[in-house]
């Protein structure tokens, strides 16, 4: 039986992942698992997100996972170097900021990234930064409220727009004519955040470059089977239909979410 892929987040913004992943790779079986009852990370000190992160990947590795996606922009910016030291035998795929694409397609060369303070405050950042961001100007927003929209599942509301609106309008007024999701819960909120934009700005979602290099990581002679793999959904919080409703809109199907407590 095929070890399943295991990915992570905070939250349910990881379903974007998740659904990358299972559109190129349909007949892996995924485990996909949201630490919602500690969400959002994005405020906690990273040796705090560091310990949410072990705790899930152990979980994971009960599950047999043989790759573990982290599949949430603030772990992977506190915690990824920390899991690859903590489980050196096991594969990890982390999140960054598309700075490099963004830069590179950037017309005014002034982008935008949209993400979190732990984000912002990790030295992986500001490596990332340094790296591709000479030559432009590299906006940033930590985008206050935005998570709390898309656990709530108030994306597409007067307030939610209102929120997307207030973060953007300074951006786009300095000149911003691409803006990065740097937070895989922001993805849920592409449809705000380009009616707030405009046709002339450019978003860009990493999610399916993650996807690339999974597979990428993946065996190439791996068998492959002829029907699609199995998903289990998975919670740490006590509010689950939220993340149910979204896993069973990002998979095509209905999917039944699991409450689980880490140690």
């Amino acid at each position: 039986m095929l070890q399943p892929i295991g990915v992570f987040d905070s939250g349910l913004g990881g379903l974007s992942v998740l659904q990358a992943v299972r559109q190129l790779l349909p007949a892996e079986p995924l485990v996909y698992l949201a630490d919602q009852a500690r969400v959002p990370y994005g405020p906690r000190p990273c040796a705090e997100v560091c310990v949410f992160a072990e705790q899930v990947t152990r979980f994971l590795l009960v599950h047999e996972a043989r790759l573990v996606v982290v599949a949430c922009n603030t772990a992977s910016a506190c915690a990824l170097e920390h899991l690859r030291r903590e489980f050196p035998k096991l594969l990890f795929v982390g999140m960054e900021p598309a700075v490099k694409p963004a830069v590179e397609s950037s017309i005014r060369k002034v982008v935008a990234v949209l993400a979190t303070a732990a984000t912002f405050s990790s030295a992986r950042y500001a490596s990332l930064v340094q790296r591709y961001g000479s030559g432009a100007q590299v906006l940033q927003d930590a985008c206050s409220g935005w998570v709390e929209l898309v656990e709530a599942g108030t994306t597409d509301t007067p307030q939610a727009h209102a929120v997307v609106r207030a973060v953007l309008q300074p951006l786009l007024a300095a000149g911003a004519d691409t803006l990065v999701l740097g937070c895989t819960h922001f993805t849920f909120l592409k449809k705000a955040i380009s009616e707030c934009a405009g046709a002339g700005v450019a978003i860009v979602d990493p999610a399916p470059a993650v996807a690339r290099r999974v597979q990428a990581l993946l065996p190439q002679l791996e068998p492959q089977a002829a029907m699609p793999g199995s998903v289990r959904v998975y919670s740490t919080g006590l509010q689950r239909d939220t993340l149910q409703r979204a896993a069973s809109v990002a998979l095509g199907r209905a999917v039944a979410v699991e409450r689980v407590v880490l140690v």
